[in-house]
């Protein structure tokens, strides 16, 4: 069968139909599935089976889009007015100016998309399918109509199937639907009276939910955004690329615009009435309006956010939205999920309990009982391992602790190895004890049965929760026979592990002449004989503690909100660090059905643990916290856990787990799915922010001696300083280049042992703005002495002269303000070795205007002599030096610069 008779993407009336005649309309044999090449044809007619970005820009719009800013538009206001005055170079200045603006706007905006369109590379999920009689690993959105895909339990749904075949199905579809009970799930045809809410085709798996238990083998039907899940994210649409700091910084941009038009009004009427040339004051006055308004400001903003985020991929963090990169150092509570975040999501067996005895993964067995609990281990037990296509033998790649060559449930996984382990290889145990019949684990019964033949008949391995299999077992097994039992004990035992941290299954079994009738499950089910305890554990990552430690340094609450049990919860939060006390509380979600929202928001204060918690419940634990102040990042990997990421101040989505509609309501995404990225994403996000107000210290301070110089120069009855030409070749070079170059600053000393960045603090807290004032009021009296004392000894080149000064004292400003404590010579000048390539190149091209005769006439100067040259060093040198003074004033009036940096852990409440 190759010929798909429906051209069709999705079939929305798959539930209606029979299984066979739907297979047969896609031309498929469901007991071999589609060949590769035929696949390959169907995934170029319909697309990838994922969700898709939002629709993107055209490169001609991004590029329209960087022309109209309010300070891109004064820029070209500028341009024209020279070019009515006939000062053509000028005009080309500008325009350049504009250009390499357009063009910087551009490419973060490119950048921004090519990111969003790689998110589902690197997320991607994986499905198990069908394809030409063999059974293959695949990524999920290469899924086709007409796939054959087979489910197991704990497997998440790649696509909307239409079930052809299960044994004891049933999944969890509260993802979609929200009804938080499993659905059992058939093959059988439904009628339309009985099928009309998803949550009654029960005939159909869907996207994004996840098998709970059972297996199954299901008909693709419908892909990416026709799944019933592509039409939930519809609803979540689109994003605002712009950021809360671009926009505060383009409304003070506009403040500052009106205040500098008035400057220049005055510029232009005191020299007027001085007897300047009018078009001469016009165009200085229109050049001083472009030199003071930080044009290239937001533009170069978005860049340093954009190439952070850039480099928060190398550390597995993939952001989605620039504000996180931003507000990353305002972050004070970190809401973390415990599997796979905090833990490995790997479990392994700790231990054996057998006949009280003890035995550990890796030691010799010490009798046949534990052999033959690890034998009920790997018997009753789902996993597989993976097929190998270079034929290499299992033999060779298995060990006690790999689970790469397995997959199925982890618990599972787990339990195989640890029977592996103890010498028992499940492959051939399987071979030499085939499974006959079972009953799957379920919810209710907390338990699961196989049942094998063996010589002389058949046994039965049960295994599952203590609580659940102790009291069904009469006596202890033994080689020997049957053997006392007290059930009281090893109950208490299992407690005490799960107080531990650990995962306790009781292995049992029970020998059977014939085949029992499962009907009468109770029945079977009883009478058994225990083999042991097994405690298993997912473990914290061993990164996750330090990452807990540097949370807590930092000002920032970590906690846990699992849906594991509370005990395990609590174990695993103090070996981490979460808590200091092994008996801390634990908040359950029934207890959070209990409180009222006021009372919630006292209990988050003392509270770091919340465990039994569904997806709904994290949206009040997070508002709870916001309305305590507190600036809340949040993990999750549902789509019902999309509205609790949105409502978080950073939602954080899981990459390699979770649903693509979680992908698309967070704004930063896990690959590793690892809680120490969260916290080097935090370090990241305070270094960014850090080199962004250092960027804006830099150009306004440079704006504001430029300002300073003009403005002054009159009112001190000075010639004006410096030509249109000479403003805008500053503005160009020094803002460019040196202000990008900043990016790469590295993080500053204990910028991980300061507390969290207030939410609502001023981009100009900290005395940013007391300094771009008064050392920008230093450069503008500086450029302004130089001026009047070559005056005053009838130095000729006195305006090359302010113009060098000009340049030179932004330079050694930007290399003093590397830091805002640490002076320069204890940081290195090649610690940031763009910058220093940037300085120096702008020291270059102003030596070039300088020297170069061709230059000469185009930008209105005379070479200096070496005295001249030394004079405008020394006036640069003055403005470094104050500076450090400035640095220096600050740390001493700080007791230590750890006080700054270094203030003590903060209490943690409840801990």
């Amino acid at each position: 069968m190759a010929t798909e008779t429906p051209p069709t993407t999705a079939v929305h009336d798959a539930h209606l139909r029979d299984a066979q005649e739907l297979a047969q309309a896609h031309g498929v044999d469901p007991g071999t599935g589609l060949h590769a090449d035929e696949a390959t044809r169907r995934a170029a007619r319909h697309g990838a089976n994922e969700l898709q970005d939002p629709a993107r820009r055209s490169p001609l719009a991004l590029l329209a889009e960087q022309f109209k800013d309010f300070m891109v538009l004064v820029l070209l206001g500028a341009a024209v007015v020279s070019g009515l005055v006939g000062d053509l170079t000028d005009t080309l200045v500008i325009l350049v100016i504009v250009v390499l603006n357009a063009l910087i706007g551009f490419t973060q905006a490119w950048r921004a998309d090519q990111a969003l369109a790689a998110l589902r590379q690197l997320a991607a999920a994986h499905a198990t399918v069908l394809r030409g009689g063999e059974v293959q690993v695949v990524p999920a959105g290469t899924l086709v109509p007409g796939d054959i895909v087979l489910l197991e339990a704990g497997n998440q749904i790649p696509a909307d199937l239409r079930l052809i075949e299960i044994a004891q199905l049933q999944v969890d579809e509260s993802a979609l639907t929200g009804e938080s009970v499993t659905v059992a799930k058939q093959t059988g045809t439904l009628a339309a009276q009985d099928a009309s809410a998803l949550g009654d085709r029960v005939n159909m798996a869907f996207k994004g939910t996840t098998a709970t238990h059972g297996r199954a083998r299901g008909l693709v039907v419908a892909i990416g955004m026709h799944t019933e899940l592509g039409k939930v994210a519809r609803l979540l649409g689109g994003e605002d690329r712009s950021t809360p700091l671009q926009r505060r910084l383009a409304a003070f941009g506009k403040r500052l615009a009106l205040a500098v038009l008035g400057i220049c009004a005055v510029v232009f009427v005191v020299g007027v009435l001085r007897g300047e040339s009018p078009l001469l004051m016009a165009l200085t006055a229109i050049s001083l309006a472009v030199a003071a308004i930080p044009e290239a400001m937001p533009a170069v903003v978005t860049v340093l956010l954009a190439l952070g985020a850039r480099r928060m991929v190398a550390i597995n963090a993939l952001v989605r939205r620039l504000p996180s990169v931003e507000t990353l150092g305002s972050v004070t509570t970190i809401c973390s999920d415990k599997t796979g975040t905090l833990t490995q999501n790997r479990m392994h067996a700790e231990l054996l309990l057998a006949r009280g005895v003890r035995w550990t993964p890796g030691d010799a067995l010490p009798g046949a009982v534990h052999r033959e609990a690890l034998r009920a281990a790997a018997l009753c037990n789902d996993a597989t391992r993976h097929s190998h296509a270079d034929g290499d033998d299992m033999e060779a790649t298995a060990t006690p602790t790999t689970l790469a060559d397995w997959q199925g449930d982890p618990t599972e996984t787990a339990l195989a190895l640890a029977a592996r382990a103890g010498g028992l290889d499940k492959a051939a145990l399987d071979a030499e004890n085939p499974r006959v019949q079972e009953q799957p684990f379920d919810s209710d019964r907390k338990r699961m049965t196989t049942f094998h033949r063996v010589a002389g008949g058949f046994v039965a391995y049960t295994k599952g929760a203590p609580e659940s299999v102790l009291p069904r077992c009469t006596a202890q097994w033994t080689p020997e026979g049957r053997a006392p039992l007290d059930n009281a004990a090893l109950l208490a035992q299992a407690g005490q592990l799960a107080a531990q941290g650990l995962r306790v299954l009781a292995l049992a079994r029970r020998g059977h002449a014939r085949l029992p009738d499962t009907n009468a499950l109770d029945a079977v089910e009883s009478e058994l004989e225990l083999l042991g305890l097994i405690a298993l554990i997912d473990p914290p990552r061993p990164e996750a503690q330090a990452a807990v430690r540097d949370c807590i340094s930092a000002g920032i609450t970590p906690v846990m909100i699992t849906g594991d049990h509370p005990a395990t919860a609590r174990a695993i939060a103090h070996r981490l660090g979460i808590v200091d006390t092994p008996d801390a509380p634990v908040l359950t979600g029934a207890d959070l059905a209990r409180l009222d929202a006021a009372t919630l928001q006292q209990r988050v204060e003392q509270v770091r643990i919340y465990a039994r918690v569904d997806p709904a419940q994290k949206i009040r634990i997070v508002e709870a916290l916001q309305a305590r102040g507190h600036f809340v990042a949040m993990t999750g990997d549902g789509v019902n856990d999309a509205p609790a990421l949105k409502r978080a101040d950073i939602g954080v989505a899981m990459g390699r787990g979770g649903t693509d509609v979680a992908r698309e309501a967070s704004s930063l995404v896990l690959l590793d799915d690892n809680f120490a990225t969260i916290v080097a994403a935090v370090k990241e996000g305070r270094r960014i922010y850090d080199n962004i107000r250092k960027f804006v210290r830099y150009t306004m301070t440079s704006n504001s001696g430029e300002i300073w110089t003009i403005f002054l120069a009159p009112l001190l009855l000075l010639p004006i300083p410096l030509l249109p030409i000479h403003i805008l070749w500053v503005n160009l070079v020094t803002d460019g280049l040196p202000g990008l170059a900043l990016a790469a600053e590295p993080a500053e000393r204990g910028i991980m042992r300061r507390q969290p960045r207030a939410p609502t603090e001023s981009m100009f807290a900290g005395g940013m703005w007391q300094h771009i004032l008064g050392i920008g009021l230093l450069i503008g009296g500086l450029c302004l002495a130089v001026q009047a004392w070559a005056l005053s000894t009838g130095n000729a080149h006195w305006q090359t002269m302010v113009f060098t000064v000009l340049t030179l004292a932004q330079m050694a400003h930007v290399m003093a303000i590397r830091s805002e404590s640490e002076p320069l010579w204890r940081l290195g000048l090649g610690s940031n070795r763009p910058l220093l390539g940037a300085v120096l190149l702008t020291f270059l091209l102003q030596m070039a205007t300088i020297y170069v005769p061709a230059l000469n006439p185009i930008f209105k100067t005379e070479p200096l002599g070496l005295a001249d040259l030394a004079v405008c060093l020394g006036a640069a040198l003055v403005v470094y030096v104050a500076v450090e003074l400035e640095k220096a004033w600050r740390r001493k009036r700080l007791p230590t610069t750890a006080a700054m940096d270094e203030p003590p852990p903060p209490a943690r409440p409840g801990a």
